[in-house]
């Protein structure tokens, strides 16, 4: 079931990444982590979705999703940046395997922090974020979507890597096997992955390797 909404407004949170604002349809609910195929009804993109993350809290009166653009791509992520308040949008039932399990360790590469968002934001309502990391990797400090946040969020348990000219203090590393080993203990934690297709696949094997168990691993499959 698709439901019709509109843009209520919008507002960078990067200098590619901005926050949309949009009319909460009557009834829609979704679980923290879920996604959602949001369509633009407007023509050239008429009838044509992708998915992408709600990054409020399910109580909240308006839905919000952060989405960053990809010029390089189709154009869809750039024809939703240029929408001007009031475009008319559809967006689906929730769907997605990334819900919340459990106290563990938060593992995103840039944009895949956006299911973790809605997570985390609830767990900070709830006041139970302990026992709760995040590994985040970018690649320069400009590409951080929401970093004082998360920081506000888990204080010392969040952990920031850049792969290209990180800031002063910050480490210039990959998100991989020997980077995991050095930041994980518990190995019967839950592991939340969300990146691009790569990234999730290289993490879920490292930490396979490290003897995580594959019940243990919250990611899209």
């Amino acid at each position: 079931m698709a439901h019709t909404t509109t843009l209520l407004m919008s507002g960078f949170v990067t200098h590619d990444t901005r926050r949309f604002v949009i009319e909460r349809p009557d009834g829609f609910t979704f679980e923290p982590g879920q996604g959602v195929e949001l369509t633009i009804e407007q023509e050239p993109w008429q009838g044509e979705g992708r998915p992408f993350t709600p990054t409020c809290l399910p109580g909240d009166q308006v839905l919000e999703l952060t989405i960053k653009r990809y010029p390089k791509s189709d154009g869809f992520t750039t024809a939703l940046h240029d929408l001007e308040t009031g475009a008319p949008l559809t967006v689906s039932e929730p769907f997605g395997t990334i819900t919340y399990q459990g106290p563990g360790t938060f593992i995103a590469a840039g944009a895949g922090i956006t299911p973790f968002l809605a997570i985390l934001r609830r767990l900070a309502s709830e006041k139970a974020l302990d026992g709760h990391s995040l590994l985040f990797s970018n690649k320069t400090e400009a590409d951080l979507i929401c970093g004082l946040e998360l920081r506000q969020y888990l204080q010392d348990r969040a952990h920031f890597t850049f792969t290209r000219r990180p800031p002063a203090g910050q480490q210039n590393r990959h998100i991989d096997k020997a980077y995991l080993q050095e930041q994980i203990g518990d190995l019967g934690q839950y592991f939340y992955v969300c990146g691009p297709d790569a990234f999730v696949e290289a993490v879920n094997d490292a930490l396979t390797g490290l003897g995580v168990p594959d019940e243990r691993l919250v990611y899209e499959r």
